[in-house]
């Protein structure tokens, strides 16, 4: 459903998010061990979410990367996903079809839209802080 760049998106902003709320800083290479993820395609990611402003990266020795604690309860799930991957995840036939749409609908359209639909509101209504919280007690986890 996501790509594999938004993925490790996901994943490593909420490890961040986590670090962040106990005040430290996550270094690269923590994140991509936590997140069981490749350095060189990571650090690309981690430089788009600070791009877009979703992590704030701190150069020199004692740098990484982080989230100002005030602002982990704001931002949504969907803000990282648009950061990467667009809005084409709301878009774009079920089924891969070039044309589908609600004149010209795939056998799968209907049922899809609904599902999309849902996505949506969940992306838009989780936030990072949640995920983090759920992470830090151990409800969640971030690799297997």
């Amino acid at each position: 459903m996501f790509s594999k760049a938004c993925e490790y998106g996901i994943r490593a902003v909420i490890y961040i998010a986590q670090k962040s709320l106990n005040e430290e800083r996550a270094s690269l290479k923590d994140i991509t061990a936590e997140i069981d993820s490749p350095e060189a395609f990571t650090a690309k990611v981690l430089q788009q979410l600070a791009k877009a402003k979703i992590i704030n990266s701190i150069k020199g020795p004692n740098g990484g990367f982080e989230i100002d604690k005030d602002e982990i309860d704001s931002i949504k799930l969907s803000e990282i996903v648009n950061a990467l991957d667009g809005d084409s995840i709301y878009k774009g036939c079920g089924l891969g079809l070039k044309v589908c749409n609600a004149n010209e609908p795939c056998p799968v359209h209907d049922k899809f839209t609904a599902i999309r639909s849902e996505l949506r509101k969940m992306l838009e209504n989780t936030s990072l802080f949640e995920l983090a919280t759920s992470l830090e007690t151990g409800l969640t986890y971030l690799k297997r």
